[in-house]
């Protein structure tokens, strides 16, 4: 998925799309594309919107993937997961991701995981935690305090932008419809199919906003081959 304006990133973002924001000496969208190649992707469907023909010209310019790499063109935002309408029938299940995301994520350990949960869609999740600066406060309800927590460490699982589905999941889509991933995945559930969680402890970072791009640019450098090799 690279179709967004990448809002967040702005001023750069206005003349370059996301996908093609640099880590040191290549894109971001390079790195995506040489990790999915690496894990036995036999081809890529990459969804543009805003810049796209910029995606389209540098990707065919270094087309030294393997694989055939074709280009879907939204003319109105779709959202994150819309563009899955338009890719057509899939012979079995894929990878859908955004376009704009630095890991170390093993997307055939991935795969492994979603042939066995007989799901009919697999998220990648990362733990993140928050630290809390106050003293929590537990009551019961009745309104009596019945413990308190001093500063805790709460952590909680994030969806890392990354997906393996089976061919069913774009019969769920309406041919233009605009969706997000959480909605499309909380619309599975809602027909009874089951949605399964991978949880990984790798390193993931999305490059949205300028802190953590500058950030991604930082680890890349500082070893390239732990995202290459």
């Amino acid at each position: 998925m690279a179709g967004g304006r990448g809002s967040r990133l702005a001023p750069y973002t206005t003349v370059l799309p996301k996908p093609l924001m640099p880590l040191m000496d290549r894109p971001v969208i390079d790195v995506v594309l040489r990790q999915l190649v690496k894990a036995g992707i036999d081809e890529a469907i990459i969804s543009v919107g805003h810049l796209g023909s910029l995606v389209e010209a540098w990707v065919e310019s270094n087309s030294k993937y393997g694989v055939p790499i074709r280009f879907v063109y939204e003319d109105e935002p779709l959202g994150t997961a819309g563009a899955l309408g338009n890719i057509g029938s899939q012979n079995g299940p894929f990878f859908a991701l955004n376009g704009d995301i630095l890991t170390t994520l093993s997307y055939s350990e991935l795969a492994d995981y979603h042939r066995e949960s007989e799901a009919v869609a697999t998220m990648a999740v990362k733990e993140r935690t928050f630290d809390v600066d106050y003293g929590v406060v537990l009551r019961d309800r009745a309104g009596s305090v019945v413990g308190i927590e001093e500063k805790p460490r709460i952590g909680y699982l994030v969806s890392a932008g990354v997906y393996v589905f089976e061919p069913a999941i774009v019969d769920l889509i309406g041919r233009g419809e605009r969706i997000d991933f959480p909605d499309l995945l909380q619309r599975a559930m809602g027909s009874g199919a089951r949605v399964a969680a991978y949880e990984f402890d790798g390193y993931w970072r999305d490059i949205g906003n300028r802190d953590d791009y500058e950030a991604a640019i930082a680890d890349f450098g500082a070893d390239p081959d732990r995202f290459l090799a």
